[in-house]
């Protein structure tokens, strides 16, 4: 049974949707404040948070950015708002999925469960994939069967869509990714005509990555094909990065 977090000040909603979601099978926590989800997210592990934008006090952009430097745990952000702005926003500072308010239990149980899904993928689904326990770039290491990254000696904190974005990259080192398949394996769908997203999740790594690497390691853009991911001896290649 599944723990999910479901983070929002309008207690009728939280309950509707607790009753709906352990009727499919899920265990239900609820909070009603911010600085509440952030209490309950460090005293357990969930298997996504389900964070509401506009709380009073602390809002969802501020939890989601105080849970990002304590934990990967998969963010579901809701806004009534549902402005293209809101989305971006909560796409770069950690986020894996958005979804307008209103929307129907079911289109949010079908989020929910295609995030669980993501995260819990075998590693030998992508094909060509390996079942090598880690991959390694330079100082860069991916540790595939606990699921950690860390440059050198330092941890790199990582959502599981950014994760899995890195494994894809690192596995083709050198090698052009479409945005095409990076959007199908990380996010497991088709890429729009104007979707985006991808491109967001891709800007988040490129910082964490450059916080810790620098110049060292860097995600190459190939406008309007994708991305390949250079080695420290290829990075004087980088024009468009």
């Amino acid at each position: 049974m599944d723990p999910i977090l479901l983070v929002d000040d309008d207690r009728a909603l939280c309950q509707m949707l607790s009753e709906y979601l352990e009727l499919e099978g899920f265990e239900v926590a609820c909070a009603h404040s911010g600085d509440e989800g952030l209490a309950l997210s460090r005293g357990r592990r969930f298997a996504v948070i389900v964070l509401d934008v506009m709380m009073p006090g602390l809002n969802g952009f501020d939890t989601l950015k105080a849970l990002r430097q304590e934990a990967a745990t998969p963010v579901l952000m809701m806004s009534a708002r549902g402005e293209e702005i809101d989305r971006i926003l909560g796409l770069e500072i950690g986020a894996d999925d958005y979804l307008p308010k209103p929307c129907s239990p079911r289109e949010l149980l079908a989020r929910i469960r295609a995030i669980i899904r993501r995260v819990a993928l075998e590693q030998g689904e992508e094909p060509g994939a390996t079942t090598r326990d880690s991959l390694e770039l330079d100082a860069l290491h991916l540790d595939l069967r606990r699921h950690r990254a860390r440059y050198g000696a330092q941890a790199l904190e990582l959502t599981h869509t950014e994760w899995l974005v890195l494994e894809l990259l690192m596995r083709e080192a050198g090698s052009l990714v479409s945005r095409e398949r990076l959007t199908r394996y990380a996010l497991k769908r088709s890429l729009g005509p104007f979707d985006r997203a991808i491109d967001m999740h891709l800007s988040n790594l490129r910082k964490k990555l450059a916080a810790l690497a620098g110049d060292a390691l860097c995600i190459r853009t190939v406008r309007g094909q994708g991305y390949l991911l250079l080695p420290p001896d290829d990075t004087d290649a980088n024009a468009d990065a």
